[in-house]
C-alpha cells in the first residue's frame, strides 16, 4: 500500500506544482507523475531537518504541502535547464 499511496501523492503533488507554475510544462501524466514524486522525496528529505522522531516517509498533511513545494523546486530546476539547452 505505502507505494501506491506514493505515486497517488506524486500525481497530486506534480498535477498542483503544474497549476501553480506560470507558463506551460509540455509534459504527459506520466512524467507528471513523476515530478511529484521526485518532489516529494526532495521535500519529505528537507522537511526531515525539522523533524525530530526521525520518520522520513510518513503520511502527513505537511508532507504532501513539501512534496508540491519540492515539485514546484524541481520543475522550476528543469525548465532552467530545458531553457539553457534552447538557447545555447
Amino acid at each position: 500500500m505505502g507505494i501506491i499511496a506514493f505515486i497517488i501523492i506524486g500525481l497530486i503533488a506534480g498535477l498542483i506544482a503544474r497549476a501553480i507554475l506560470p507558463g506551460k510544462q509540455s509534459m504527459g501524466l506520466l512524467a507528471t507523475t513523476l515530478l511529484g514524486m521526485v518532489g516529494s522525496l526532495l521535500g519529505g528529505l528537507v522537511g526531515s531537518l525539522f523533524t525530530r522522531d526521525g520518520r522520513l516517509f510518513d503520511l502527513r498533511p505537511s508532507g504532501l504541502i513539501m512534496s508540491v513545494v519540492g515539485a514546484i523546486v524541481v520543475l522550476l530546476i528543469v525548465g532552467a535547464v530545458g531553457r539553457r539547452r534552447v538557447h545555447a
